[in-house]
């Protein structure tokens, strides 16, 4: 059985398109796993420095990000290279994370440590 020049000419282009669609798709996941890792190392950032647990930090980050209406790993970008005294942190953005962290630290107080229960001392008598 032989095949026609235009079937397959019609499965190269079929192959072609797929091709193209799972390098672009590629692209777009390596991407986000670029994205991902620097948020996590601006998490990281704000863990060491202010002491944050990590699902706080993400809340500043996003909070952040939101209220400035920038990306979010363009802020984690922006507070790694601050972080690394590779520049310095812009006014609005430094504003903008001392107010998330103010609010931040309103929902989530600092645990105190627990204080050994102390054991009743039994009265003496006379």
């Amino acid at each position: 059985m032989t095949t026609s020049r235009d079937q397959r000419a019609s499965a190269s282009e079929t192959r072609d398109a797929e091709l193209a669609l799972l390098e672009q798709v590629n692209t777009q996941l390596q991407r986000a796993i670029d994205s991902h890792a620097r948020v996590d190392q601006a998490i990281g950032v704000l863990i060491a420095i202010y002491r944050l647990p990590p699902a706080a930090g993400f809340e500043v980050l996003r909070e952040v990000s939101q209220h400035l209406n920038i990306k979010l790993h363009t802020v984690a970008d922006t507070l790694i290279r601050w972080a690394l005294g590779q520049q310095s942190l812009p006014d609005e953005l430094g504003e903008e994370l001392d107010a998330a962290l103010r609010r931040c630290s309103q929902h989530d107080p600092p645990e105190q440590p627990e204080q050994p229960e102390q054991p009743e001392q039994p009265e003496r008598s006379g």
